[in-house]
């Protein structure tokens, strides 16, 4: 009786220092072996700066932005000005808006169309016609078909010239320059041409039909026919006479 608990003693001695020994060889691996910022640290230590390829990155980041807003400038004073820019001071007007009624089955079917005159109150002007199922598309296509098709008017000291009659049609119009502070003598069709070629003192008479389209095509073609001065005296070979100063 006296050997079996020396027996059974001996064995957990044994497991308890195979234990420690390895405990204590766990304990000293993790001491040996460095944390990961001890690593960076070693990697990188205080004083010295981060590698070159790091921050040539972050300082091509600001230099890209600039030269890309450069760009951007360059480019956008190079490029062409689109047709809204140049009117910037564009007069544009609805001289008539026609309305069309269709009688189907179900009812009546409408469609409008809109005569519409602008120009850049500096010597151009022009006039368009847009049809659509709506008031505002309609309008929308006359107005961009008036500032395509553009004519150079010659104006002198914010009138026209000289006499001039223009046609097409039945339409008539007589167009007569005027002393400075007269003003706009027209109506209708007429009045909103010259206003938009700019000119502010004109005597006008509407001689024919007073259909607004063939008004302003009547308008536009008494324009057309203007000349100044230098122009009918180069046509003739003459030379204009020399100012005498007082």
């Amino acid at each position: 009786m006296s050997d079996e608990p020396k027996n059974e003693e001996t064995p957990k001695e044994e497991v308890t220092e195979e234990v420690a020994s390895a405990t204590d060889a766990a304990e000293a691996k993790a001491e040996d072996t460095p944390s990961v910022e001890a690593v960076e640290e070693k990697a990188t230590p205080a004083g010295e700066e981060k590698p070159a390829a790091e921050a040539s990155v972050e300082a091509a980041e600001p230099e890209k932005s600039d030269k890309v807003k450069k760009a951007e400038e360059i480019l956008r004073q190079n490029a062409p000005r689109s047709r809204d820019e140049d009117l910037e001071n564009a007069f544009e007007k609805v001289v008539h808006i026609n309305r069309c009624a269709k009688v189907v089955k179900g009812g009546r079917r409408f469609s409008f169309s809109a005569l519409v005159v602008s120009g850049d109150r500096e010597g151009k002007v022009g006039f368009g016609f847009g049809k659509a199922q709506e008031v505002a598309e309609c309008i929308k296509k006359a107005s961009e078909s008036s500032k395509r098709e553009m004519v150079k008017v010659d104006i002198t000291e914010n009138t026209i010239p000289h006499r001039v009659v223009g046609e097409h049609g039945g339409g008539r119009v007589l167009l007569r320059p005027a002393s400075p502070g007269t003003g706009l003598i027209a109506g209708g069709g007429v009045r909103a041409v010259v206003e938009a070629a700019g000119i502010k003192d004109v005597l006008a008479k509407s001689l024919g039909s007073n259909n607004p389209a063939n008004v302003v095509k009547a308008t536009l073609n008494a324009l057309e026919q203007l000349r100044s001065k230098e122009e009918i005296y180069s046509l003739r070979g003459k030379k204009l006479p020399e100012k005498k100063s007082l």
